[in-house]
């Protein structure tokens, strides 16, 4: 009983500080905010990769299409670039595409779930490392084409990018611009870290009832045997199609509020690095459980950012001959090393996996 209470405890204040950190951090400057509210982007795309790596264990190094397909999405419905480059689109919205929140989310998910299937339909037959290369370069093809869609016809304006892309609005509150709040000012950055946190729990809710339903256990039976699951009656394809849509669903939102925030997307967002990197972000964490992947994703993608404060020091005791973004590469490179070493099962694996071979052992 005691042991209960103190565990509702514990929720409740770290509930408390969770809400109030971006209204602390904006005191310190509003790039503190924004280190948080990329790290809750990070954690959704790492949820939805978790779901095909760490549920169903297929290894997707393409993710990041996903993400880029959500960005472009948004950008094209929520800028002035389709109106300026269409005629036709201009003359029936005269006041430009303003696409609303309650249309972005459905859409991003869906137009994410729908290649996400069309990604894992050719790949039902390949497992391991031919997995990796066939997704890999499924996301350097969405990049590519992002990158060259710019004539004859200009449909994602090329290497430059799209840039006034609106900024999310519901309800009349637009999170572009900051509001009083009982003579409290709340940054911008702020109100899209509260849109980001109520996005991340739902993903939270929904994955975790996916790990404890039917759909689930299957999905881990594949990932322990395939051939035993299709033995014991697994629709082994079906269930690969469906890891592959959901887990795509994840990364076109997060891409979609990423194209909100930042106000301008390029295809130099979503490179390789950014795919290896969320799989990192699920494997140093802890493949297949949710804490850890969430752990997994707050660290590596606030890392980064807070080891500038570290390698601008550390530039100058070399007296500047060592460039600070290498060193600042070198440092988080260094870290990832070390937590694979110490800890080969991720900073907070699964109590429960495994657990089986222990017990014969």
């Amino acid at each position: 009983m005691q042991q209960k209470k103190n565990q509702t405890l514990v929720t409740v204040l770290g509930a408390a500080v969770i809400l109030v950190l971006p209204l602390l951090l904006q005191t310190f400057g509003n790039a503190w905010v924004r280190i948080a509210d990329q790290s809750l982007l990070y954690v959704l795309l790492a949820i939805g990769l978790n779901i095909v790596v760490g549920y169903a264990g297929l290894l997707d190094l393409g993710f990041v299409a996903f993400f880029a397909l959500g960005a472009y999405m948004f950008g094209l419905l929520a800028s002035p670039h389709l109106t300026e480059s269409f005629p036709a689109i201009a003359a029936m919205f005269p006041d430009g595409l303003h696409t609303p929140l309650w249309m972005v989310i459905p859409l991003a998910a869906g137009l994410a779930g729908f290649f996400g299937v069309l990604l894992g339909a050719p790949t039902l037959k390949l497992r391991g490392d031919y997995l990796a290369i066939v997704t890999l370069g499924f996301g350097e093809i969405i990049r590519v084409f992002l990158n060259n869609l710019d004539h004859p016809i200009n449909i994602t304006n090329g290497p430059k990018g799209l840039n006034q892309i609106d900024s999310i609005t519901f309800f009349g509150l637009n999170l572009g611009k900051p509001i009083s709040l009982l003579g409290f000012e709340v940054a911008s950055v702020s109100l899209y870290y509260y849109l980001f946190l109520a996005l991340v729990l739902v993903s939270i809710v929904i994955s975790h009832r996916l790990e404890t339903s039917r759909i689930g256990r299957a999905w881990m039976a594949i990932r322990e045997d395939e051939i035993a699951a299709k033995a014991m009656g697994i629709n082994t394809r079906n269930m690969k199609l469906l890891a592959f849509g959901l887990g795509a669903t994840f990364g076109g939102v997060a891409g979609s509020m990423f194209a909100a925030f930042q106000g301008f997307v390029s295809p130099e967002s979503f490179s390789l690095m950014e795919s290896v990197m969320i799989v990192a972000m699920v494997v140093l964490g802890g493949i297949g459980y949710l804490p850890g992947v969430i752990l997994g994703a707050v660290l590596l993608s606030a890392l980064p950012e807070v080891l500038r404060y570290v390698a601008g020091p550390l530039q100058e005791m070399t007296g500047g001959r060592l460039d600070a973004a290498i060193l600042r590469q070198l440092l988080i490179a260094v870290a990832m090393i070390a937590v694979m070493l110490m800890r080969p099962r991720g900073l907070w694996p699964s109590p429960d996996h495994g657990k089986s071979l222990q017990a014969k052992v």
